[in-house]
């Protein structure tokens, strides 16, 4: 567990496990946890296209997530219902499994992707997470107050005349750049499911949005602490293995 071999990834993967959940808190205030998925989706078929096209897959699928994120707001005021998110979806996996069955390294990169390659993470993905995580958590807290003002009392904006749209359009870039990142290492479904059921459990059980925080961020990092030891104790894939351990928490807290 300490060797460099594993520790690596299981330090790449830890401060993927801190963000995320925090990061789901405030898209599940918004009711957008629907966006998570789809940007993970866009950020896989990024990293596939831009393989194909000779390019760094992880600059792919970041500028792809980056470009769903800033787009969204466009789409959501023309599409109602959360269909704008639906729709990323969609197309980002429709895009991710063509590529993949077209191109021979897409298909092996595409199963990475979906499944989860985070033994496979190099001191170059540690130092990516280890920049990137704490600057959007610093993001996320200057944007926090913004954020839960424009949920709770919608109107404060327009009564004072202030453009809320600012904060939101980069909330939503800052959620589409953390799950492309989470994506490269996670895979899309074990970066869903950090992001996804800490804060579902956290919304049912805290009482006031710290505590929600916390709690959030607790069940995160314990499910990862203990997926990541028992997929190596039985030599399974990390993706799947860390699933179902945050779904049994979820069923036990739930």
């Amino acid at each position: 567990m300490w060797s460099e071999l594993f520790l690596v990834p299981f330090l790449t993967g830890l401060g993927l496990a801190i963000l995320l959940p925090l990061l789901g808190c405030y898209l599940r205030l918004r009711d957008e946890w629907l966006a998570a998925l789809a940007y993970a989706h866009v950020a896989a078929a990024g990293a596939l296209a831009a393989l194909v096209g000779t390019l760094p897959p992880a600059a792919g699928g970041v500028a792809a997530a980056a470009l769903a994120g800033a787009a969204k707001r466009f789409l959501a005021a023309r599409l109602a219902g959360g269909a704008s998110h639906a729709l990323l979806l969609l197309s980002g996996w429709a895009v991710a499994v063509l590529l993949a069955a077209n191109h021979p390294l897409a298909e092996r990169l595409g199963h990475a992707l979906f499944d989860g390659q985070l033994y496979f993470s190099g001191s170059g993905q540690l130092w990516l997470v280890a920049i990137g995580a704490p600057l959007a958590l610093l993001a996320l807290r200057a944007l926090s107050g913004r954020l839960l003002l424009a949920t709770v009392y919608p109107d404060f904006y327009h009564a004072r005349g202030i453009a809320a749209w600012p904060a939101q359009t980069g909330f939503d870039v800052l959620a589409a750049l953390a799950l492309a990142l989470a994506t490269m290492s996670l895979g899309v479904m074990g970066a869903f499911a950090l992001v996804f059921i800490p804060p579902w459990l956290a919304f049912r059980r805290a009482r006031d949005w710290r505590r929600g925080l916390l709690v959030a961020l607790a069940i995160g990092v314990a499910g990862y602490a203990g997926a990541f030891a028992l997929a190596l104790t039985l030599d399974q894939p990390f993706g799947p293995v860390l699933a179902l351990v945050l779904v049994v928490v979820g069923l036990i807290v739930a």
